[in-house]
């Protein structure tokens, strides 16, 4: 579920964040004349706050995802060429979710569902990480998933960022906090039936979600105005640059294409749109970075690298005007920051 700052600061930020929403488009993305991994609407009525984004390795063109809060053990596939579900999974054996907020898929191909929101920062002194096979055919069907324990070794906290490193299989969770979170690391394996301790290795912004490159060399993390991409190295972050993420009206999920060209940002909401942008060095890419799809959604969110006069004559004046109000807003944000400091 997701959550903002409380008090005064809140207030004044979600304010904020509605003026800067005005300028980033009026409805969500659509596919794309049939290609898989472009901008696609996810079409499924019940999934209505999509957190979380997933590439299958096993399925060209499908993501998976889920609902946050308590809708229950849930996962879906869907296709990136019609938004169209083509799955639902129904984990058994977990107990009650109480806020899946991440989705990732390991080495092993099996399918991590982060039950690890909390926003009461604290109140949970445990938080949860469901897995299963991802499965080999797409149809509704339920699966037995094993549960993990997880703690923090510096406290309990709230996170929505899940993330299983491709080559080496092991879970990092970033944490959520208006001042900034943490990475945490889980250990080398996760043990069922024993508390799993992470601990904290790297610090972060705010984050709502977050993935791996398919090489494993980058961790893309978002938040709701921005995206980075880091360099990673021996469970390390490294050097970082900005990702021009889309403006989206809930900004929630991020996930690489399989094959690590590009990076796919999906929002909360009915019919949320997921959208492609394309990331400096992804295999194949050459110098044309940190752009949108090749074909903009139509009358949808884009993304932040929109040439102006592209299409309908719309984008790049809206990303732009959008890219001058994010800086105001930022300036602004920080101001009062400094003001609530003083006080």
């Amino acid at each position: 579920m997701r959550s903002y700052p409380t008090g005064p600061t809140g207030t004044r930020a979600a304010a904020l964040a509605a003026a800067l929403l005005l300028f980033a488009g009026a409805g969500p993305a659509v596919a794309d004349d049939g290609r898989p991994d472009r901008d696609f609407t996810i079409e499924d009525p019940r999934i209505t706050e999509s957190s979380g984004l997933a590439a299958s390795r096993a399925h060209p063109g499908v993501y998976w995802t889920h609902n946050d809060s308590d809708d229950g053990p849930y996962v879906f596939a869907v296709d990136s060429r019609t938004g169209k579900t083509l799955a639902t999974i129904t984990m058994r054996g977990v107990g009650e979710p109480r806020d899946v907020e991440g989705i990732s898929i390991g080495p092993d191909g099996d399918i991590y569902v982060g039950d690890i929101g909390d926003n009461l920062d604290g109140s949970w002194d445990h938080v949860w990480i469901y897995r299963f096979p991802e499965p080999k055919q797409l149809r509704d069907a339920t699966v037995t998933a094993v549960q993990y324990d997880v703690k923090y070794a510096d406290g309990a906290r709230n996170a929505e960022a899940l993330m299983v490193h491709p080559k080496t299989g092991r879970v990092y969770i970033a944490s959520k906090n208006e001042d900034g979170g943490g990475l945490y690391e889980g250990p080398a394996k996760l043990t069922a039936g024993s508390t799993n301790v992470f601990r904290r290795v790297g610090e972060v912004p705010w984050v709502t979600d977050g993935a791996f490159s398919p090489d494993g060399t980058r961790l893309a993390l978002r938040s709701y105005f921005s995206a980075r991409e880091y360099a990673f190295e021996n469970g390390r972050l490294g050097a970082d640059r900005p990702v021009a993420a889309p403006f989206q009206r809930q900004a929630e999920s991020v996930t690489y294409t399989a094959d690590g060209t590009a990076l796919m940002f999906g929002s909360e909401g009915a019919r949320s749109g997921v959208v492609r942008v394309e990331v400096e060095g992804g295999p194949g890419n050459g110098s044309d970075s940190g752009s949108g799809s090749g074909a903009p959604p139509k009358g949808g969110e884009r993304g932040g690298a929109d040439k102006a006069g592209d299409g309908d004559g719309e984008g790049g004046g809206n990303a732009a005007l959008g890219a001058a109000v994010l800086v105001g807003v930022a300036a602004l944000w920080l101001a009062l920051k400094r003001r609530r400091g003083q006080g």
